[in-house]
């Protein structure tokens, strides 16, 4: 008996070290655990501007008929306005591509009389969008087409024919102004910055019509009644705002 109790004494010690040192690593892992080996981090924003004169100008006209007789002498007549309207458009220089009907529309006249509705002939009227790619060509299309016939004019709207080389402009600015925040930022904490983490954009968006719009109103008039018009274009202008994340060394 004697024997087996001191043989099991050195397995004993041995088991209670074990797991001392076992319990010791298990502290040890849950101190690392507990640090805190993120690297720091900051986040600058910065913002800019970009402006443009705009290149493409989408002018709104169309003819009106006025009231006729029948419904297919409103569209004849129509029709053949319409056909010279659009060939002293392509006479200066638009090309069939850039040229598109917005409305068309045929529709009976009536008046009122003694509470009664009496039938007045028809109208027909038609409408295009016509993209001018020269902008010094606007007023002289607009009094071409009014000599063939074309007695509405809903106004000029001004675009960018490539709007994303504007944005790219604006962002340029804005990444220089939040790369040179952090650096001073940097600078200030006693770091310097060791790679980007993270970037995001806000703003920067062009639309491509109604940014700018000359309201050039015109109803009812004869032909020839607008001499080649002055039209200002203007500029056109686009903000960007980033946000760029940097981790500091």
């Amino acid at each position: 008996m004697e024997n087996t109790c001191c043989s099991a004494k050195p397995a004993y010690w041995m088991g209670i070290l074990l797991v001392l040192i076992a319990g010791g690593f298990y502290l040890t892992g849950k101190i690392i655990e507990q640090k805190d080996f993120s690297p720091m981090t900051i986040s600058v924003d910065g913002t800019g501007k970009a402006s443009a004169v705009p290149d493409i100008a989408v002018v709104s006209f169309g003819v009106q008929t006025g009231r006729q007789t029948t419904a297919e002498q409103a569209m004849k007549l129509l029709s053949t306005k319409m056909t010279d309207v659009i060939a002293a458009v392509k006479k200066q220089g638009v090309e069939e591509k850039d040229i598109t009907t917005d409305t068309l529309s045929l529709q009976q006249e009536y008046d009122w009389k003694d509470g009664q509705q009496i039938a007045r002939g028809y109208q027909a009227t038609e409408s295009l969008h016509v993209k001018v790619r020269n902008m010094d060509k606007i007023g002289d299309l607009l009094s071409a087409v009014t000599a063939e016939g074309v007695n509405q004019i809903g106004g000029v709207d001004f675009t960018m024919d490539d709007p994303e080389a504007l944005q790219a402009a604006a962002r340029a600015k804005a990444i220089t102004k939040a790369e040179a925040k952090a650096k001073l930022l940097a600078d200030q904490l006693g770091k310097s910055i060791k790679r980007l983490k993270g970037f995001s954009e806000g703003g920067g968006y062009v639309p491509m019509a109604d940014y700018r719009k000359a309201n050039v109103m015109m109803e009812s008039v004869g032909a020839g009644a607008v001499p080649s018009v002055p039209v200002a274009t203007g500029e056109q202008e686009v903000n960007v705002s980033v946000s760029l994340v940097y981790e500091l060394q």
